[in-house]
């Protein structure tokens, strides 16, 4: 089976990086499944959203987490993210420490073509 690479060049990546509070990881991780898997997350719904999202967790530091997804369009992602910030305000973030929930925007600016990836899984 042929490798896939994490994101294509040309779009671009939201990655969070944040602590929650300490003694909450558990209940932030089901808070935020909760939230992220339901209706009422208008992230899912945007066609500009081409992978979605995975939580990690440091290993080194189980209050450190990153959410990481991939976007064609980071100024759809922004707006919808205001919206959820200001409107739904969901629960996950009382156990982020200070509130903070801001990603920092990467450009992809280069992945493994296809046929490079097509000859490696010979």
């Amino acid at each position: 089976m042929a490798q896939e690479p994490l994101a294509t060049k040309g779009n671009y990546l939201h990655i969070y990086d944040f602590r929650v509070q300490p003694g909450r990881e558990e209940e932030f991780v089901r808070l935020f499944e909760e939230f992220d898997y339901s209706d009422g997350n208008p992230m899912h719904k945007s066609a500009a959203q081409v992978k979605d999202g995975v939580l990690c967790r440091d290993v080194e530091d189980p209050q450190r987490f990153f959410l990481i997804a991939e976007w064609s369009d980071i100024e759809e992602h922004a707006k919808i993210r205001k919206v959820l910030a200001n409107e739904i305000k969901p629960e996950f973030i009382k156990c982020i420490e200070g509130g903070k929930f801001v990603p920092k925007y990467v450009e992809v600016v280069l992945s493994t073509p296809d046929e490079i990836l097509q000859k490696a899984a010979r």
